[in-house]
């Protein structure tokens, strides 16, 4: 155990229980060591008397770019984006990327720019005010008159029809809210357009974004938003965003929006390689899995040789989903009396049938050995077991007080957790 072997006992006499750590994705050798010694730290507090022994599996079983990476596509323009994350106005995407987020933060921004830049004109008797015209005009708007349709072309005016009267309404009760009250200003035609457009497509895929996303070729969205347009009197179509409407677009963009996603975008490569571990590992699991359960049997199959056990399998993330797999393969490795599964997705995988030794209909084997599994409610990766595995499974919660994704990798600096597993690890 080199650093660690304080906790060999061999020379007390007799066998010690034997704590198997088997960590999870994206490790590689120097975080495995800082996880290990948190779990040497926190068990030896509670438990002096437990060994700790390695399962590093991820340097050999692990996923990288074996060919340097000749798979990402070379970008070949970072129009638009600044150093400092911001997009300026040559980017043609900016706006669909804010429309994306929020349909009508182009609109409300315009109505800032409004306020911030015109006169206050009041409501004089008699008059009525120029926004609640555009706003009337906003909500008569209709998708019958697109020009030549093609079939993806149609398919997409079939998926937005039954909501674009909801979506101009909104639209209609922005600019009235909003905009009531201040001069005339241009620009608002394709800026409404838009917004009409993005609503429909939101509502069109569910409050939620629960029903499948629309696929929608750019040159059909313009087409659509290019109608609208011109039905509102504008002459900025489609998304072509330009003059002083793209000012507003990218100014709102940036006080909207993460920049995140389009520097990810120019720097695809570097962050691609540098989440292959956490990412890669996962996929090559899938496929490569036998690797990593071989790891794991060789771990418990050396405690067993050098007279320690019983075995404990302590695993987190996707080292608890190959424990699980490896323990329900018709011939499990002998000596394990305890699986303690952290942050784990096996339940969840089982929901799926998407484990390796398990389908979903069968129950765990009888030599299946208990099971303790550990979850924080913030960790999105974390799952229960209980109701999956009705009496084969028992979950923990514990409380790292972290939000996700720093709950999911925090368990084993989380004090709380070796307190409820001391009672539970075999004398």
């Amino acid at each position: 155990m080199g650093s660690w072997s304080r906790w060999d006992l061999d020379d007390l006499g007799g066998s010690v229980t034997s704590v198997v750590f088997v960590h999870g994705t994206g490790v590689r050798a120097k975080s495995y060591e800082k996880s290990l010694a948190r779990v040497v730290s926190g068990l030896g507090r509670v438990r002096a008397e437990i060994r700790v022994a390695r399962c590093f599996w991820g340097e050999e079983h692990g996923a990288s770019l074996g060919l340097g990476g000749a798979s990402l596509p070379v970008r070949t323009k970072n129009r638009g984006v600044g150093d400092d994350g911001a997009l300026d106005e040559d980017d043609p995407l900016a706006v669909w990327a804010l429309l994306e987020a929020d349909p009508l933060a182009e609109l409300r921004e315009f109505a800032e720019a409004a306020h911030d830049d015109g006169e206050e004109t009041g409501f004089a008797p008699g008059r009525a005010d120029p926004w609640e015209t555009v706003a009337d005009t906003v909500r008569r708007l209709t998708l019958a008159d697109t020009g030549q349709t093609g079939g993806s072309l149609r398919q997409l005016i079939a998926d937005l029809a039954p909501h674009l009267d909801e979506a101009a309404d909104r639209v209609a009760d922005e600019i009235s809210d909003s905009l009531g009250g201040t001069s005339p200003a241009d620009g608002i035609e394709p800026i409404a357009a838009r917004a009409v457009y993005a609503l429909a497509v939101r509502r069109a895929e569910g409050p939620y974004g629960d029903d499948e996303p629309l696929a929608v070729d750019g040159a059909d969205r313009d087409t659509v938003v290019g109608a609208l347009t011109d039905q509102l009197g504008g002459t900025d179509r489609g998304g072509c965003v330009a003059g002083a409407a793209k000012g507003v677009a990218v100014r709102a963009f940036n006080a909207y929006v993460s920049p995140f996603s389009w520097l990810a975008h120019a720097q695809r490569g570097r962050i691609t390689a540098t989440s292959v571990p956490a990412s890669g590992d996962i996929l090559r699991y899938q496929v490569r899995g036998a690797g990593v359960r071989a790891a794991i049997r060789a771990a418990v199959r050396d405690e067993i040789a050098s007279g320690n056990g019983p075995v404990v399998l302590l695993a987190h993330s996707l080292g608890g989903i190959a424990c699980v797999d490896l323990l329900a393969e018709p011939d499990p490795p002998a000596g394990v009396e305890l699986l303690v599964t952290v942050g784990s997705q096996a339940p969840f995988l089982y929901e799926l049938d998407a484990l390796t030794a398990l389908r979903r209909d069968e129950p765990l084997p009888g030599a299946f050995p208990r099971w303790l599994n550990v979850y924080d409610e913030r960790d999105l990766l974390g799952f229960v077991g209980e109701k999956v595995f009705p009496g084969r499974v028992t979950d923990l919660r514990v409380n790292t007080r972290q939000p996700f994704p720093r709950a999911h990798t925090s368990y084993f600096a989380h004090q709380r957790l070796y307190d409820l597993l001391a009672p539970e690890l075999p004398k």
